[in-house]
């Protein structure tokens, strides 16, 4: 397959069915209605990814917030179709959502769950320096392996977080 047009398009109630669709031939879990609902309120955090007008990926992912007040992005999906990859559509969405964060200025990481014998997503991440934080044991139901490793990318977040600089004494987002 040659180089295409990759866009990125909103995730809208005109649209969800595809991506329900999508999600059901990419992934070996199936997501509920709620996760549904609250992808159309996500705004930019939800994304269907079309390769010469094709549906053929999408990226959701929510803002967590944790006891201590900072703020995560939780990538709670990004697929592609199997004959569309390696075309850079999952770098686009990737990208999509480290730009968002660079923007926001305020999400401390990005984290994710990949099931353990994923070896090609693990790469994917691990080529935007995501680390393997975490293996959750039995993370998920009705598929196997059951396991699931916890992928993470640190962020360094605008301004002075909590009184303390970073490393290098840089304080903008680095992707």
């Amino acid at each position: 397959m040659t180089r295409g047009r990759i866009e990125l398009g909103a995730i809208t109630p005109h649209n969800i069915k595809q991506l329900k669709r999508l999600n059901s031939v990419v992934f070996p879990v199936s997501y509920n209605d709620k996760f549904y609902k609250d992808v159309l309120d996500v705004g930019e955090l939800a994304k269907l990814c079309y390769f010469n007008d094709i549906v053929v990926g999408a990226v959701c992912c929510r803002i967590d917030t944790t006891e201590d007040g900072s703020r995560r992005l939780y990538i709670m999906t990004l697929g592609c179709l199997a004959p569309y990859r390696r075309l850079g559509i999952g770098t686009v969405m990737l990208k999509h959502v480290l730009d968002y964060c660079a923007k926001d200025g305020n999400v401390n990481n990005i984290y994710l769950h990949v099931q353990i014998n994923n070896e090609s997503a693990i790469e994917f991440y691990k080529k935007f320096d995501f680390e393997i934080i975490e293996t959750k044991e039995h993370y998920y139901k009705r598929i196997e392996p059951a396991d699931a490793h916890v992928l993470q990318k640190t962020l360094q977040t605008k301004g002075v977080r909590n009184g303390i600089h970073s490393k290098d004494g840089d304080t903008g987002v680095k992707i």
